[in-house]
């Protein structure tokens, strides 16, 4: 999924009572278009799967998904959104720069250079 990184930072984002926040991405910029696929991705990816905290922290969640889109190539403003939100949910700059390390290995290492660039900007 390709998200304009400008709409992403004036994105509507509500509290919810766990700290988790909600997205509203989907219907910010595909709600007309695709209304389905924005409930899909605002009520069930973002809403339900990243609420069951339970079962993974957001943290962790934060790190798997990260990996994830640099692993699948995905080195656009959905990657440098979850890299953002992996930093607001305790991920340290030492931190990143081993997971990405240990990703390059297994993803690829231009691909860890990109997301490098981009963890950069936002562990500042």
């Amino acid at each position: 999924m390709i998200l304009n990184t400008k709409v992403i930072s004036e994105q509507r984002i509500e509290r919810r009572n766990n700290d988790m926040e909600k997205v509203t991405a989907g219907r910010d910029q595909l709600g007309d278009f695709a209304p389905q696929f924005a409930a899909l991705n605002d009520d069930v990816l973002f809403g339900q799967v990243w609420s069951e905290e339970d079962k993974l922290s957001a943290r962790d969640r934060c790190i798997v998904t990260v990996t994830a889109l640099m692993a699948g190539g995905i080195l656009d403003s959905s990657l440098k959104f979850h890299l953002t939100n992996a930093r607001n949910h305790g991920v340290t700059r030492e931190e990143i720069a081993a997971i990405l390390t240990h990703a390059a290995f297994y993803a690829g290492w231009p691909k860890a250079w990109a997301a490098f660039n981009m963890a950069k900007e936002i562990w500042v």
